[in-house]
């Protein structure tokens, strides 16, 4: 009698991971616990993408499926910003011996040593920002300069982007958007309209990286005090209870000459009537006790010592005080910064407000014009700014009455209009 066979139990051909999820086909998982993919293109070449988990690897599967329809080369990872900058040189023609000699000397000397080690797919905008604001801040060269390095890179990413390597040249737009976020270092003299001293108002409170500059520039810009009597100011100095300032005294920071070198003074203020009592808005009083908590958060102390005077308020994070050259640096990089974040979230064809390049004095004269506008006594701006001469005063009335003569004329007029149709109603 023949042997009954028993039946087998089919064999399991799914492939798990370590977790027990069940891996798609060219997937597999590592000793090591990595996660690979193999897959082969049209042309038959197979190739290897690796990631840590389960989901980023199936992420990597799917920008290579898009890819792979777009036409975008996938064996591209590991080409560099120089590699493809050697094969522009090899490619390119067109350009004056001279021109591309230039461009050359500006690659090899600004680029190749550090941002072109980066890899081309792994470039995006900011990165170029980061690496063009880093040239600028550093005052490596001017902007105008600084268009010979993007020309060249320009290009090189376009032949990148004509390959196939890449989807966009991540350079285009950026040196426009650099120029228009620095405008003009020399600094216009003009102060701030309404809408560019909220813009930088707002951008200092809500900045997780400039919001520890908030106290100092609000208040410049809403007490008119100037630099040195600003950086100059002790707690003493300053009454919450009674909402005064006593400027009494300017710090100063000079060349003191036959070779003393350059060091910090404490002076008279500019003129007599730079001696004086400036009354504060509650704004001004809680930006004053913003600068306190910040100090006592942070555990800076003072310890600037100057001719006999301490306890300075406004103080770096190591406990000295400022000069007006480094709070003019700031005051730059934090214009650079809140106009380049409205130039990436602004809409097509729309016209920002943006920063225009502005000093320290430029918050002082951006004071006495929201005073005029505002239409306070003549006198009492002249007090406020410590004038000696009540014409440098009526210098900024003037001015300002000027720019306003429009508003003016249209307030006048709608007045007119309200009085006349009163008038004929009562009739």
């Amino acid at each position: 009698m023949a042997e009954k066979k028993v039946p087998q139990p089919k064999k399991n051909n799914k492939r798990l991971d370590s977790r027990s999820v069940k891996l798609r086909t060219g997937e597999s998982q590592r000793k090591n616990g990595l996660y690979m993919y193999r897959w082969t293109d049209e042309s038959g070449e197979r190739h290897t993408v690796y990631a840590e988990s389960l989901d980023a690897l199936r992420e990597r599967e799917k920008q290579i499926t898009v890819d792979e329809h777009d036409g975008i080369k996938t064996d591209t990872n590991n080409i560099t910003v120089n590699q493809m900058y050697e094969l522009w040189k090899e490619l390119k023609r067109g350009l004056k011996d001279s021109t591309k000699q230039n461009y050359i000397y500006m690659y090899d000397m600004f680029v190749k040593p550090g941002f072109g080690k980066m890899r081309i797919t792994k470039v995006n905008k900011s990165d170029v920002r980061r690496f063009y604001n880093g040239i600028v801040e550093r005052k490596v060269m001017k902007i105008a300069t600084l268009d010979s390095v993007h020309s060249v890179l320009h290009q090189v990413f376009q032949v990148a982007v004509d390959d196939n390597l890449i989807r966009y040249n991540p350079t285009e737009g950026v040196m426009k958007e650099i120029k228009l976020a620095c405008r003009d270092w020399k600094g216009s003299r003009e102060a701030l309209t309404v809408e560019q001293q909220n813009l930088f108002t707002e951008y200092l409170r809500n900045s997780p990286k400039y919001s520890r500059w908030y106290p100092l520039f609000f208040i410049m810009a809403n007490t008119g005090l100037r630099v040195g009597e600003l950086t100059g100011l002790r707690w003493k100095d300053v009454s919450l209870e009674k909402g005064t300032i006593s400027v009494n005294h300017t710090l100063v920071y000079y060349n003191h000459g036959e070779g003393k070198g350059s060091y910090y003074s404490i002076n008279t203020p500019k003129t007599k009537s730079g001696i004086r009592n400036i009354p504060m808005t509650e704004d001004v009083k809680a930006a004053f006790r913003m600068e306190r908590e910040y100090q006592e958060t942070d555990g800076i102390k003072c310890q600037s010592h100057i001719d006999g005077y301490d306890d300075f308020i406004f103080l770096n994070r190591f406990g000295t005080v400022h000069n007006q050259s480094s709070l003019n640096r700031v005051l730059k990089r934090i214009m650079r910064d809140c106009n380049m974040e409205i130039l990436e979230k602004k809409k097509k064809d729309e016209e920002p407000v943006l920063l225009p390049s502005f000093s320290c004095h430029v918050l002082r004269h951006t004071f006495a014009t929201r005073l005029c506008e505002a239409g306070t006594n003549l006198k009492f701006i002249q007090d406020c700014l410590g004038h000696a001469d009540i014409t440098t005063t009526m210098g900024i009335y003037v001015t300002v009455t000027k720019d306003l003569r429009d508003t003016e004329i249209i307030r006048f007029e709608g007045y007119m209009k309200k009085q006349t149709a009163e008038e004929a109603a009562v009739t």
